[in-house]
């Protein structure tokens, strides 16, 4: 197999962070994967390790306590992490992209100031409150409510599976509410929640298939007050702002997908070597060298899908449709490698401590989370003008 990364095609900066980041999932991340899936764990020690390198600030400049990098850098860096440890790797995702990117793309510069520092170096993390029981794909079914009352947002709703916000470093969460009408259309805008405010509850966690060391909650808001500063960009904008971060974001949870669909060719290449039946390695069937093969192939393919994405943005290009194709490929590829990791490995793939099984229990959220496949194949069909 041959690593993409020693092919040279990366500029040195962008080689380099990936590089550290491998040696990091390596060494920090996988020896205790098994143990915080098994024990549902937060693993606070790899956050705080993730912290120490800088990785919630890849994408922010400088005067926001960020590194200077781009969505890019952050990319590479999930796509190591995702190889090993998919609970990892959408901690950082949803850190970043979810819980700090809007503050930066929509904020005032007073709330980037308040926010941003501590974001941005992992001592905090962010989260955003957008799905309800009624309201998933249809983010339009919003009930949430969020009226002004004596210079405050009186907030009261309910929001699920949100990512990263019950923490213990939990800071701030912000949440899509229906602030008016116009039009007959509700009008949709987005408040930032500081974690501490009475009223906000984050309900116990998900008993969930995979993600076992990715905290996910249910949220209730129950006479939730916030000064009317709080609104987060314009309002009745949040929504549109919203399905941006969206379109970002898919392009960070297909190179998850990548690291994870990658993950389970370097697992599946190491095992078929060592692996020995009727008298030879298993690696000598051709049977198995080609379903091997065919993951590599899927791998690749949605590995430049979601490079092409992140040149149209950082270019400043349209980038929806190639962000869609990216993250319905890039799941798919992780969900079928995942599958053909496992019967590579037999039995051992149905055993939890093998990294294979929690890649194949963890997969299946790739083809439903930031817009399920259905929701691609949608976009990307109203791109085409269908």
């Amino acid at each position: 197999m041959t690593d993409f990364l020693s092919t040279g095609t990366l500029p040195d900066e962008y080689r380099d962070l990936a590089l550290t980041v491998r040696d990091f999932a390596q060494k920090v991340v996988a020896p205790v994967s098994a143990k915080h899936d098994a024990e549902h764990s937060f693993p606070y020690e790899v956050v705080a390790g993730m912290a120490e390198m800088g990785l919630f600030g890849l994408p922010f400049p400088e005067e926001y306590g960020g590194m200077g990098g781009d969505y890019f850098a952050l990319c590479l860096a999930l796509e190591e992490l995702g190889k090993v440890d998919q609970s990892v790797a959408i901690t950082l995702e949803a850190g970043v992209s979810l819980g700090a990117m809007p503050v930066y793309r929509f904020g005032n510069e007073k709330q980037k100031l308040e926010w941003l520092p501590q974001l941005a170096s992992g001592r905090a993390l962010g989260a955003f409150g957008l799905t309800e029981p009624g309201a998933g794909s249809d983010a339009g079914g919003t009930r949430t409510t969020a009226v002004l009352d004596g210079g405050e947002w009186l907030i009261n709703g309910s929001k699920q599976f949100i990512t990263n916000s019950g923490t213990d470093i939990t800071r701030l969460v912000t949440v899509t509410a229906v602030t008016g009408v116009s039009n007959g259309k509700k009008e949709i805008s987005t408040i930032l929640v500081p974690a501490d405010t009475p009223g906000f509850v984050a309900e116990p966690a998900y008993n969930k298939v995979g993600w076992n060391a990715s905290d996910t909650h249910p949220l209730s808001f129950t006479d939730v007050r916030v000064p009317e500063e709080n609104l987060l960009g314009e309002r009745g904008r949040g929504y549109a702002n919203f399905l941006r971060i969206l379109d970002e974001g898919r392009i960070a949870i297909a190179a998850l997908s990548v690291g994870a669909a990658q993950g389970c060719v370097d697992e599946s290449v190491r095992y078929a070597r060592e692996r020995e039946a009727f008298g030879q390695a298993i690696v000598r069937n051709q049977a198995i060298a080609f379903k091997i093969a065919r993951m590599e192939a899927r791998a690749h393919a949605a590995r430049t899908a979601y490079y092409d994405a992140a040149a149209l943005m950082l270019s400043g290009k349209p980038f929806k449709k190639q962000a869609s194709i990216a993250k319905l490929v890039a799941s798919e590829a992780a969900m079928d490698n995942a599958r053909d990791a496992t019967q590579i490995f037999g039995g051992y793939g149905f055993m939890n401590e093998y990294a294979v099984a929690r890649h194949y229990r963890d997969s299946k959220i790739l083809e439903i989370g930031e817009g399920t496949t259905e929701v691609q194949l949608l976009l990307i069909g109203r791109e085409l003008g269908l």
